[in-house]
């Protein structure tokens, strides 16, 4: 695989570990990391992450995979209609949401948002806010694949549904 036509994508959901342990084994997915993205501050970390997001790096292979079937998986793992909100874990820390890199992106994601609202399948509207992407900081080493280090850790994400697409 030439690595130079690898892409990223930038996605939150609530606790990265959940999402980050579904998504590594996601067809045309080759890499994962938990990271922050979306806050005020430089260099965050778990204790100082002021209007960051917990997201997930996705490195993937565009002829395997594509950003709207990641966005598929994404709707179909947590809760998009829950402000600030997964499971157990409550803050903007833990909100849903899509930090897109171009207006392509932006314009899939919305596509997206449109299709999952238009199913049903949720109680409530989607609430998953579009972000432009800036810059991502990676989470400590302790929080990067804590599922696989800890197979019984928390986690509050599965898979729901269907394919939405």
């Amino acid at each position: 695989m030439d690595n130079n036509k690898l892409m990223k994508a930038y996605i939150a959901g609530g606790c990265f570990w959940g999402m980050e342990d579904l998504f590594r084994v996601r067809p045309g997915i080759k890499d994962t990391e938990v990271i922050y993205l979306g806050g005020t501050n430089e260099n965050p970390t778990y204790q100082n992450h002021p209007g960051h997001a917990e997201g997930i790096e996705l490195t993937y292979d565009p002829t395997e995979t594509s950003f709207k079937l990641i966005l598929d998986y994404f709707f179909r793992i947590h809760n998009p209609t829950t402000v600030d909100r997964q499971g157990n874990d409550i803050g903007s820390s833990y909100r849903s949401a899509i930090f897109y890199q171009n207006e392509e992106e932006k314009q899939i994601a919305e596509e997206m948002i449109a299709i999952v609202d238009a199913s049903g399948r949720w109680d409530g509207k989607v609430v998953t806010t579009l972000e432009p992407f800036t810059k991502a900081w990676p989470a400590e080493e302790y929080h990067q694949d804590y599922l696989v280090k800890k197979p019984n850790g928390y986690t509050c994400h599965f898979e729901r549904f269907g394919s939405f697409v």
